[in-house]
């Protein structure tokens, strides 16, 4: 059986399974004992991939089928610093399942999305995941955080999500809320005011917010960075997801 390498963000970890990725996507969301069942996150990594840091070789030779031959579903191999520690060219693709198990698999893009006058919510999903609130757009939080940080706090990588303001982009203090499922949304508003006039680029909502976050909210897609790379992995419009990923569309609306 083949062996896969998955690096997980929903937590942090680098994982050998004999799984495919919609197998692991379905198991690590609710078929673990382990693992309270919920949403899951992770990149598919070349498992020809080697770093120092990792004992990535070890972990591929004890993945082996169980006695009654059936394959290993999960060896952990990293849960510490996974994400700067993997490549960027490794990356082969995205997937996000769903509470229930359904896996949507995202392809990188060359082209980053098209640039949009005001304000910008990000959710931090690794390292490290407060919900933020900035007036940059993506590449440039990135390059904030990762290579040109205006406090003492830095990462070597991180991954993050753009999620949907509707009308508080353009005007935080009286836009409507509509269908935004953000918990305090009077304090995301003075947020978001806060921004327009103070002299920020940044401002954290909430620190200790959970990695988690519906999936109709993301307004572009997942990035991910680190000192030497970016990418950017678009989700498909609401049209095609319907169209041709029904099925997860409908369980990420649940």
């Amino acid at each position: 059986m083949a062996v896969h390498l998955y690096l997980s963000l929903i937590p942090e970890a680098l994982i050998a399974s004999m799984l495919t990725p919609e197998q692991f996507g379905a198991y690590y969301a609710v078929g673990s004992e382990k693992k309270s069942h919920g949403q899951a996150i992770f990149f598919e990594i070349d498992p020809n991939y080697r770093h120092d840091a990792l004992p990535i070789e070890e972990g591929l030779r004890r993945c082996v089928p169980h006695e009654d031959g059936a394959p290993k579903r999960s060896l952990y191999i990293s849960v510490y610093r996974a994400l700067e520690h993997v490549s960027l060219d490794a990356i082969q693709k995205l997937y996000l399942v769903t509470q229930d198990g359904r896996t949507l698999g995202l392809d990188s893009s060359s082209a980053l999305p098209a640039e949009e006058a005001g304000l910008h919510l990000y959710q931090e999903i690794a390292p490290v995941h407060p919900l933020v609130v900035s007036s940059l757009p993506p590449h440039e939080f990135y390059d904030l955080i990762v290579n040109n940080p205006a406090s003492l706090l830095t990462l070597p990588a991180v991954c993050f999500v753009e999620l949907s303001l509707g009308e508080l982009a353009e005007n935080p203090e009286y836009g409507a809320v509509g269908d935004l499922p953000y918990a305090n949304i009077d304090h995301l508003r003075q947020c978001l005011v806060d921004l327009r006039t103070k002299t920020v680029s940044t401002k954290m909502v909430d620190r200790i917010s959970p990695a988690t976050f519906p999936y109709r909210t993301i307004k572009s897609g997942i990035f991910v960075g680190n000192r030497e790379q970016f990418l950017y992995f678009p989700l498909p419009s609401r049209d095609e997801l319907r169209a041709k990923h029904y099925r997860w569309w409908r369980s990420a609306n649940m």
